[in-house]
């Protein structure tokens, strides 16, 4: 079994900028990938970033030139730098880690304020 948890998350005002992070608890390197997803209220969740084993990064749309995912297998941790936050930003953001199954973290909530 695989656990994840996150951190990071809080109440921020557009424009601000927050840092999440996903401790793993086993080699993140052993994962075929690493990603960030969200979930606002009443909304599906979707994909924000990922990054795979070979280090091949995926953005939404969305997001492109304001966040940042990055890895330290060091310390089996994923971030997700997030700059120039948007109200549209709000939502609880999961880790998600990819092998044989798909294992999530249980969220934090990011809340951007205008």
């Amino acid at each position: 079994q695989v656990q994840l948890v996150e951190s990071g998350g809080g109440l921020v005002q557009a424009g601000g900028s927050l840092r999440l992070s996903c401790v793993v608890s086993r080699s993140i390197f052993s994962m075929h990938a690493m990603g960030w997803y969200r979930q606002a209220p009443g909304k599906q969740r979707e994909l924000v970033a990922i990054i795979t084993r070979a280090a091949n990064i995926t953005y939404a749309d969305s997001v492109k030139g304001r966040f940042t995912i990055s890895r330290d297998n060091a310390v089996n941790t994923v971030y997700l730098q997030m700059n120039n936050l948007k109200p549209e930003d709000t939502a609880v953001y999961y880790c998600n880690g990819r092998m044989n199954s798909d294992y999530w973290g249980q969220g934090t909530q990011v809340t951007v304020s205008s």
